[in-house]
């Protein structure tokens, strides 16, 4: 944590850190990612001395609640793994062949 930083935001990162552990992510990538949403939440209530742009005029990690988490599915659909795991809970023969628009036909999405 920065210099100067509260109790409040070290116990969040704390929290945020264990859930990202306790969700299966490595202990390096839970830092960053407790990092990260701590760091943007100082900047949005005026906390740190500089702040982006995207910091301070985006949705608050909060209220965001997971909503940009790995399970969304973007402009181009569920992604090659996303379909896999379908494929595979579904039993597509073949699947281990097909590429993702090939996927995407036999599950009929």
């Amino acid at each position: 944590m920065p210099r100067g930083s509260s109790s409040k935001r070290e116990r969040q990162y704390e929290h945020i850190k264990d859930s990202a552990e306790d969700r299966g992510e490595r202990t390096g990538r839970a830092k960053e990612i407790a990092a990260r949403t701590v760091n943007k939440e100082r900047a949005q209530s005026g906390e740190s001395k500089t702040a982006s742009r995207t910091s301070t005029q985006d949705m608050p990690p909060s209220k965001r609640g997971g909503q940009r988490s790995g399970k969304r599915q973007g402009p181009q659909g569920p992604t090659y793994d996303q379909l896999y795991q379908e494929a595979r809970t579904r039993d597509v023969h073949g699947r281990s062949s097909m590429n993702k628009g090939e996927l995407r036909r036999a599950l009929g999405k």
